[in-house]
């Protein structure tokens, strides 16, 4: 989550700096297997290099790295925990799926080797002085397993970066346009396009919208399709309909969050829901699976529809079309992203620090 880390370093030394001097502790990834003559050209190559990287690297690193507290903002680097002062130490727990092995063992099967490095990892997170995270869903997750004590649990919500307002930027029809698309022309999803992600609803919905809808388009951000799912589009006849794209800036984002005409997240599992409150801080409508998680994420400003409930979603998706009041106002939408700012997230981090170092909740160096 580069991102949530990138926020609260630039919200801390924006809003903060009188009270605390922050540096972001990322090493530069050596190239060992990847510089090796045609091995490197391998993506097992790169893949060797990234272990090596975040398992031997990043924690020696650290050891020459002094300061009074440190802060985790990704709990799958939770393994640093073990060469820091833990007692000085936090982690962001994000979701719980890393350690979904250890936790649901018939359901995720991993080899030895595997269970054995994410329990250090875990492990790690469990010397932690204190543990963020987003959402009551993930809180209850790392309750009902036993995995952290409650008193060392905060709640520290996602915000909304600033590119992600309603207000059009004069860049917005460039950038749907570089995509062969344009304002309320098409239908959007962001994420990845792993298996708890549900694309294949998202597809079966879209695919029947665009029988009725011809001219409608789907713009898929973030992801790679399977070979399942390249499969599925052919199957269902929108291959040449769908646009997938990723790694673009936030900014044109922002602006392909407010041309479209809905947001779909039908995910069947997840942490808190990020792309929800940053489409709803474009104004955009959206319609969401009904799970603990994205419910708070969305709370009265987003539709739902049943886990893989193609039906649903498509009723969703036609009611935004048709700007039915199925879907809540544009300034209830609004007032709710309004809630989640990275200016607050910094606030609750900080705050719980001043308490770990015994100085409680007031301003203090």
């Amino acid at each position: 989550m580069d991102l949530v880390a990138d926020e609260l370093v630039r919200e801390l030394a924006a809003h903060f700096s009188t009270d605390v001097e922050v540096e972001s502790v990322r090493p530069q990834l050596a190239r060992r297997a990847s510089s090796l003559p045609r091995v490197g050209t391998r993506r097992t190559a790169r893949q060797a290099d990234i272990f090596l990287g975040r398992y031997w690297d990043y924690p020696r690193f650290l050891e020459a790295k002094r300061a009074e507290l440190f802060h985790v903002s990704d709990h799958s680097y939770s393994h640093l925990l073990h060469r820091l002062p833990s007692e000085r130490a936090g982690v962001y727990c994000h979701d719980l799926d890393a350690f979904r092995c250890l936790l649901e063992p018939r359901a995720e099967p991993r080899p030895f080797w595997f269970r054995t490095l994410i329990r250090h990892v875990l492990e790690g997170m469990q010397r932690a002085a204190v543990v963020f995270y987003s959402t009551g869903h993930v809180r209850a997750g790392i309750e009902r397993a036993g995995l952290v004590a409650s008193e060392r649990l905060v709640h520290a919500p996602y915000g909304t970066a600033h590119e992600f307002v309603a207000e059009p930027a004069p860049h917005d029809s460039q950038a749907q346009r570089a995509l062969g698309l344009s304002a309320g022309s098409y239908v959007m999803h962001v994420g990845s396009c792993i298996p708890r992600k549900r694309v294949d609803v998202l597809l079966a919905a879209y695919a029947e919208a665009r029988r009725r809808l011809p001219e409608l388009r789907l713009l898929q951000v973030g992801g790679s399709w399977t070979a399942e799912q390249a499969d599925l589009l052919g199957r269902l006849g929108i291959e040449h309909a769908a646009v997938q794209i990723r790694g673009i800036p936030r900014a044109a984002l922002a602006a392909l969050y407010r041309g479209a005409v809905v947001l779909l997240q039908p995910s069947e599992a997840e942490g808190f829901g990020l792309p929800i409150i940053e489409a709803l801080a474009c104004g955009t409508p959206v319609v969401a699976s009904d799970i603990a998680a994205l419910r708070e994420a969305g709370g009265n400003a987003a539709a739902y529809a049943p886990v893989g409930d193609v039906e649903a979603f498509l009723a969703g998706l036609v009611a935004a079309v048709e700007g039915s009041s199925v879907v809540p106002e544009r300034s209830v939408r609004l007032a709710h992203a309004a809630r989640f700012t990275w200016t607050n997230h910094a606030q609750v981090i900080l705050d719980s620090y001043r308490r770990l170092l015994g100085m409680g909740s007031a301003k203090a160096p």
